[in-house]
């Protein structure tokens, strides 16, 4: 059994804006990454040898040198958000999230019907538990949370993950 935590983390700001700045810093950071590569073929390493160093491979690193030769500095930065965009707009999270707060608990299965009455817009079960940890909202499924010891009953409990 865990020990119980002695000291509390301190919420210094929402959830949302956390991952925000994550991903803010998780830009600079594969920008630093390109940067080392560079810096890398500047003292003289081949670009299989600075590709290597960094971690990539070596017609990535052609690309990064490519990216590097045409466009310096603002070449290197990444040109994506890193995924395909989301298929329900701000307000419509909005909106998703004042509907799931008529409930503490609602199942996956049940944000998926939600999401496709409400939005005309269909989810996979992954998606719809990534939807509801970036609300900051749990969702509710059934599991056995621990093995019975014998004579004791079993029952289906709702547990948030």
């Amino acid at each position: 059994m865990p020990r119980p935590e002695q000291v509390s983390i301190q919420r210094c700001m929402q959830p949302e804006e956390l991952d925000a700045r994550i991903k803010t810093l998780e830009k600079y950071a594969r920008v630093l990454k390109r940067l080392r590569f560079i810096r890398y073929r500047y003292q003289g390493f081949s670009v299989e040898t600075s590709s290597h160093m960094v971690g990539i491979t070596k017609s990535v690193g052609y690309t990064w040198q490519r990216r590097w030769n045409d466009g310096g500095y603002e070449g290197l930065i990444p040109r994506h958000g890193g995924g395909r965009p989301t298929k329900l707009s701000e307000v419509q999270k909005e909106q998703l999230k004042v509907l799931l707060r008529q409930r503490d608990r609602w199942t996956t299965s049940e944000v998926k019907d939600i999401i496709n009455r409400e939005f005309g817009v269909e989810y996979t079960p992954k998606q719809i538990r990534i939807i509801l940890k970036k609300l900051g909202m749990g969702h509710a499924r059934s599991s056995i949370s621990h093995i019975p010891e014998s004579g004791e009953c079993v029952s289906n409990q709702t547990t948030n993950h």
